[in-house]
């Protein structure tokens, strides 16, 4: 077996893809990873770490580009960590995701292909320009000047970004307008490892030269694709937000200069500041102040509408968001004598989509402004048999569930973060044996972990369906329906 070391250079084939979009190939015995390479490419890699049966690499020139290569769109797509998929065509992009989600139901979940119905993903007419929501961690250069983007991957290296096209194309004017805001202003960008106790305070430790204060961490923006609304949240280590009448000057002339160039309608609705002076990488604190306008945004997925603020939860790709509600919609088929447990509820979109058919709906979350969020949102619909509690959902399952001695059945909606479900969750849902299970998932190596234990629980899939809502990335999304056996 040829030994390889750092820097060695080789000729390899690329016959499969990881989980986060780079490229599988074998040479000498040994399984590479190679970022940015997609099935079909021959290349000349270069190995950049060794492991013990595997090893990592570059590549430092394409031999044969695949077929379904592509020159990615945006210039910096192979630095931010943002995009993992751009040069990769977009039907293959697709077919990556189906596979991703075939291959851990399988490996993880134990599940045999044949044993339930796995529908062709829903994919999106047009993958740009989709996102209703961006999180922009903000820094500065060598020279003190401010940056702002995101991330390179697996490191908190900010690539600078003036435009990208994932997000509504109005935010790269809002992000145009913080740079102004912090250049004139005199608002330095928070580093990593400044303490709590002196940032944003004036200390002579907590200054950048000609750039103020260091107290700008991320920028939070929301879009609502069908009122027009726009929100900017400024993520400080602070108490105050310097000059907030400038800054939000500077954000309506941006919106204001959008509407002239495209004709367009957009109001700025909401302005305000968050404080978070932990060193931590949770980018929110829990308090927010708001400078200008209202404290949310509201937007529309069908018919029903939805106040939004800087700490809800809501989905940042509306076009595919409604795609996927209606199939959990179609999955649970909630009836009258049907009372739908939507946990994980976030400000109740799931929730209120379902009130319309079933008796009723018991949204659960843990945020409490999200769950504020969700009573409003009811109101506001005229939905009257909604209710939300807010608490952990496996906590508070098995109470409610005590309590409701109504007679009819129970379908259970669980839309979970990344790391999937708790597994007292999954144990109190067990126990409550409702008729159905929609299981809404982003990672379908959690989903799949987690249908194996509802499955040892008397549960089994009847549907799989993925969902694209996430173009350009390797992420995807899954609505899976479990019966009892």
């Amino acid at each position: 077996m040829p030994q390889f070391r750092k820097n060695d250079e080789f000729e390899i084939e690329i016959t499969d893809m990881d989980n986060d979009g780079g490229g599988i190939g074998h040479a000498g015995g040994m399984t590479f990873f190679v970022k940015d390479a997609v099935v079909g490419d021959v290349i000349l890699a270069g190995v950049t770490k060794m492991k013990k049966n595997y090893g990592y690499a570059r590549i430092v020139r394409i031999i044969s580009p695949s077929g379904s290569r592509v020159k990615p769109l945006c210039p910096i797509a192979s630095r931010c960590g943002g995009c993992s998929l751009q040069h990769l065509d977009y039907k293959a992009q697709l077919k990556y995701k189906q596979k991703k989600v075939t291959d851990a139901l399988i490996r993880i979940g134990g599940i045999k292909q044949d044993s339930y119905a796995f529908c062709d993903i829903i994919g999106m007419e047009e993958p740009y320009r989709y996102r209703n929501k961006g999180q922009f961690p903000v820094g500065s250069d060598s020279k003190g000047r401010i940056i702002c983007g995101f991330y390179a991957k697996h490191s908190h290296d900010i690539v600078d970004t003036e435009s990208c096209l994932l997000q509504h194309p109005i935010t790269d004017r809002l992000m145009k307008a913080v740079r102004e805001y912090m250049d004139e202003c005199g608002v330095g960008a928070y580093r990593e490892g400044d303490l709590p106790e002196t940032a944003g305070r004036g200390e002579d430790s907590c200054r950048i030269a000609g750039k103020g204060e260091r107290i700008m961490r991320h920028i939070l923006t929301r879009v609502g694709f069908t009122t027009h609304e726009v929100m900017v949240c400024a993520v400080i280590a602070a108490n105050e937000l310097p000059s907030p009448d400038r800054f939000t000057g500077l954000l309506r002339e941006a919106v204001e200069a959008y509407n002239a160039e495209t004709g367009s309608d957009y109001v700025l609705n909401s302005v305000s500041f968050n404080i978070n002076r932990e060193n931590t990488n949770v980018i929110l604190g829990s308090k927010v102040v708001t400078i200008a306008g209202l404290p949310y945004i509201t937007d529309y997925i069908d018919d029903m509408q939805y106040r939004i603020s800087p700490l809800s939860f809501f989905q940042v790709n509306p076009v595919q968001t409604e795609k996927l509600y209606y199939t959990a919609l179609e999955f649970a088929s909630p009836g009258e004598r049907d009372t739908v447990w939507d946990l994980y509820c976030g400000t109740g979109t799931i929730s209120l989509f379902m009130s319309k058919y079933a008796r009723k709906v018991i949204g659960i979350e843990i945020v409490p402004q999200a769950v504020e969020d969700a009573r409003e949102n009811a109101r506001m619909n005229g939905i009257t048999n909604a209710e939300f509690i807010c608490g952990a959902a496996e906590s508070v399952m098995p109470r409610m569930a005590a309590k409701n001695t109504e007679t009819g059945e129970n379908i259970v909606i669980v839309d979970p973060p990344r790391k999937g479900c708790d597994a007292k969750l999954l144990e109190c849902i067990i126990n409550m044996a409702p008729r159905k299970i929609v299981y809404i998932s982003c990672d379908p190596a959690t989903l799949a972990r987690d249908i194996r234990i509802l499955g040892e629980g008397g549960y089994e899939p009847e549907q799989i369906q993925p969902v694209e809502m996430f173009p350009q990335t390797s992420h995807v999304e899954t609505v899976c329906l479990l019966s009892r056996e």
